[in-house]
Parts: C-alpha cells; structure tokens; sequence
C-alpha cells in the first residue's frame, strides 16, 4: 500500500495512480530473496494504467485463454468459491506472476487404484515432478500454474472414463493444494474437478460425464518483450556511442543467458529490440532486469510485454503519451483485462519517497525551513528570493 501524502506526490509527477513501493512478498528461496531486496531496494513502483475490471466472467475467459480451449472438454461447470477482490493485489501479482510459484497440484482418488501409477507416468511426460505419492494420493509440481491445471484436468477425464471420481487442486505449495482440495469438497461435494485460485479469488471446474481429450498439450502463448533506450541520443552525447554499444550488449547477453529470451531484429549498436520467451514470468522478469540494469548505467528504458511483437511495441510505445513530468522508466504489461507497469524511480524520487514514507520527522523540518525563510525574506523586502530557500531545502534533502 502508499500512504495518501506518497501517493499525491507520484501521482503529481508521473500523473499514475501507484498501488505499491517496493514489495511485500516474503521470499522463501534465493531466487525470491534477490528480487525482493531489488524491489525494495530500488523502491520500484507498481503503476495502474487500465484498472482491470475482475469478474467470473473475465477470470473464466481469461482460464480458457491461458489453459487453451482444446484442453477443455464441451461440458463442465464453473464455480466461484471465493470471489476475487476487483482490484490488483501487489502481493498476489508478485507472487503468482513475478516468481510463478502456484504451481503445485494435488490429486485424490476416492479407493486405492492402479490409476495413481497411471498417472505418475502423465505427469513425468509432461515434465512434472511427483513430490508424494500413495495408493490413493499424490502430490506434485508442474513448470506452471496452467500447467498443473491442464494436466488435471487431462488426469480427471481419463479417471471418468475409468468410473473413477478424481478431486484435484493447485496451491503455492503442496500442503497448500491438499487444503484447497479440502475447501472444495466441503463446498462443492465429492464431484471430480479442480480448484485452484485466480487473482485472489478461489475457483473451481467441475465435470459430470466422462470426456477424453485426443492430446493435452501446452497452449503455445507467445511472449515478447519490446525494449527501447529512452532519449538514446541524449546518452550518446553524453557517454559516448561506445558506452550504448557496452550497455546494449550486456542487457543483449543476460537476456540470451539469464533470463531464456532468444532475440529477435538486434543490431550492434542500436538502441532496441525484440526478445521472446517461454513464459510471461520471464519476459516480465526480464524487463525489470533490463531496467534496473539501464538505470544503475545511467540510462532509461521503455519495455512492452505483450502476446505478439506487435503488442510488445504498442505497450512500450505508451511510455511517450504518458502525462508525466519526465520521461519514466517503465515496463509495460497486461494483468487481467488491465494494464500494469512497474516503474524504477530517479534517485530524486526515491529521496522524496523516503522523506515521506521513512523520515516524515525531517520532511516536516524543511517544510517549516521554507516557511520561515520566505516569510523573513518577504518581511525584509527580498521575496522574489524565497525560491533560494527551496533550494536549500532539496540540496539539504538530497545530500541527508
């Protein structure tokens, strides 16, 4: 959350409602720990730029879009267990698409069956790994959340097809799945189908008459990541074309290494390009490396995720009819039927967010500095110098 004196201040800048400043994730492995402390660190901010309307509706479509329709069967029944707050929760964006950690799936047969071996073979197929297993039970973790639930739902039809009632969930975790399987038998009955969550609300497929999919395969959903130096020219004169060709070339290699995008249309020397990726994670991810690396060389970026490379540029594009005081470092995506952008501030405006938000003490000191100096100035015939005053005050905060 910002506080209401933070939120005026960005949003008198950059002319953006922010929802948050840095995160409040609680990271559980090295990976989570370093992009926490980066986000905090760094005081990157979340920005609304189309607020996301959240409905069952736009969850379901948003299910059908991301599990692919082929891997549906014609007949199912869709249940909103617990409805999802129409509003972005940082904590649940950072979590479930930042990390892509709801991951884990949890699958109940109602009388012990050779079905679980069965079963245990699809999953290693499609790349998953069992954690635990037993005559009636397993639990295990897939490259994704729409993979867990794909894979469910292909586990579930073969289990109809068989007379076997299969129950199913996805969670954070593997106890965490168990428990939501629990939640769901309690409010949906002991009907074969899958619960899993969505945007902070709780829900779940239900099937009552057997299907078989011919193939459950993966959705091929293109990612891609559009990055253009801001104001490439302004750093060229300033650091010379060498220092782009070293910046650009080493965002180039930690995309190729890091982050497993394959670059798309790059040219040594220029100032952007297109990279794709396997996930919307990593493309997202990706970006804010990009961005957190330009800023710490001196140098701003504009970043686009999007499904095509089309997209990817028109999200990028939106940093140039933004509002805002200056130009921002943002990267641009999609979260629901919204757009979101994270935003890496200026040391000047990391300085002011951590007067407001850490040192309201000395923010009201030079308030009262600025108040005092321009009434003496006015009392002593020298007014048009109280802007002096002003500046004191902000080289005084910049240097404390």
């Amino acid at each position: 959350m910002v506080n209401i004196l933070t939120r005026s201040l960005i949003k008198s800048f950059t002319k953006l409602n922010p929802i948050s400043i840095g995160t409040k994730f609680f990271p559980t492995n090295s990976l989570e720990t370093e992009y926490v402390e980066l986000f905090n660190y760094t005081q990157t901010i979340l920005f609304e730029i189309d607020k996301a309307e959240i409905t069952s509706d736009s969850i379901l479509e948003n299910l059908i879009r991301d599990v692919g329709g082929e891997n549906l069967p014609d007949d199912y029944n869709f249940y909103e267990l617990k409805p999802a707050e129409n509003k972005i929760e940082e904590y649940a964006l950072v979590s479930n698409i930042i990390m892509g950690n709801d991951r884990y799936f949890y699958i109940e047969l109602p009388n012990p069956s050779n079905l679980i071996n069965i079963f245990v073979k699809i999953i290693e197929n499609e790349k998953g790994e069992v954690v635990e297993k037993t005559a009636t039970e397993l639990v295990a973790k897939m490259l994704s959340k729409n993979d867990a639930i794909r894979v469910a739902i292909e586990l579930i039809g073969i289990g109809l097809s068989e007379g076997v009632q299969v129950i199913s969930a996805v969670g954070m975790t593997g106890a965490a799945s168990i428990e939501r399987a629990i939640h769901y038998t309690q409010n949906v009955g002991s009907f074969p189908g899958i619960a899993f969550t969505k945007l902070g609300g709780e829900y779940a497929l239900v099937f009552d008459s057997p299907f078989l999919l011919q193939e459950s395969r993966p959705v091929t959903l293109e990612n891609y990541l559009f990055i253009d130096l801001i104001d490439s020219t302004k750093f060229i004169d300033k650091k010379g074309r060498n220092q782009l060709v070293e910046l650009m070339t080493g965002i180039k290699n930690f995309i190729e290494t890091e982050c497993n995008g394959e670059l798309e249309g790059y040219r040594e020397g220029g100032d952007d390009f297109i990279a794709r990726f396997p996930s919307k994670d990593l493309a997202i991810r990706a970006g804010l490396d990009t961005a957190w690396f330009a800023l710490d060389n001196g140098a701003k970026i504009r970043a686009g995720v999007g499904k095509s490379r089309r997209e990817a540029g028109e999200r990028a594009q939106l940093v140039d009819n933004l509002n805002s005081t200056s130009p921002l470092s943002l990267v641009v995506f999609e979260l629901a039927n919204g757009l979101y952008a994270y935003n890496i501030p200026s040391e000047f405006t990391k300085t002011l967010i951590n007067l407001v938000e850490n040192e309201k003490a000395k923010l009201i000191g030079v308030f009262a500095f600025v108040f005092v100096f321009t009434y003496l100035m006015s009392v002593l015939g020298f007014g048009m110098f109280s802007f002096v005053g002003v500046i004191i005050a902000l080289v005084y905060a910049l240097l404390a």
